[in-house]
């Protein structure tokens, strides 16, 4: 099976993630796409994340029962901080099954060179980009292994949902209807 991985905090999961993940699963021809909440990624401070478990639960009820995305919490027991290398060399030895590919915005694609083994992950895996408004995606945009995918985006940040929420102002429409009722009944991003 080809398995798109869309990695991130999900710190919350909102509509312009699940918006990116349900095109990459019914647009391209890959057959699900995995949601991986990242514990720590290396470029982020650790101190703004929510608990692990709280956001890959926010993740799974924005999924629901969408047969073609899946939530993962595989880098939940790997070495921190995160490497994707790391994550993409385990999941090949734990599925051979499946050929696995990345998904990314374009200011990733970008910074690519700077991860860690970023050459064996261009020789081993395709990587599907969705464009960002003013975000020169660089050289790679050419490279056999990208597919550039033009994904409807929703200028929408985690990190503003966040400040709503603190605020105590309203997240609906902004993050899918079942996270917002149990954002609301909870004290989660409120302090």
């Amino acid at each position: 099976m080809k398995v798109g991985l869309f990695f991130g905090s999900f710190n919350p999961v909102h509509t312009g993630h699940m918006i990116i993940a349900h095109y990459m699963a019914e647009y391209t021809d890959l057959e699900q796409v995995w949601i991986i909440v990242s514990p720590q990624n290396p470029f982020k401070k650790k101190d703004t994340l929510a608990n692990d478990y709280d956001r890959l639960h926010l993740v799974h009820l924005a999924i629901g029962d969408h047969l073609h995305l899946r939530a993962s919490n595989i880098e939940f027991n790997l070495p921190k901080p995160s490497y994707t290398i790391d994550t993409l060399t385990y999941l090949h030895e734990k599925y051979p099954e499946h050929e696995f590919c990345l998904i990314m915005g374009g200011d990733n694609l970008a910074s690519l060179p700077k991860w860690k083994n970023y050459e064996q992950i261009l020789a081993h895996h395709h990587i599907y980009v969705y464009s960002r408004p003013n975000i020169d995606p660089g050289p790679l945009v050419s490279h056999p292994r990208v597919t550039m995918a033009e994904a409807p985006l929703l200028d929408i940040s985690a990190s503003f949902i966040r400040q709503c929420i603190r605020s105590g102002k309203s997240v609906q429409y902004m993050v899918p209807d079942a996270v917002f009722a149990y954002l609301k009944d909870t004290n989660l991003y409120r302090n």
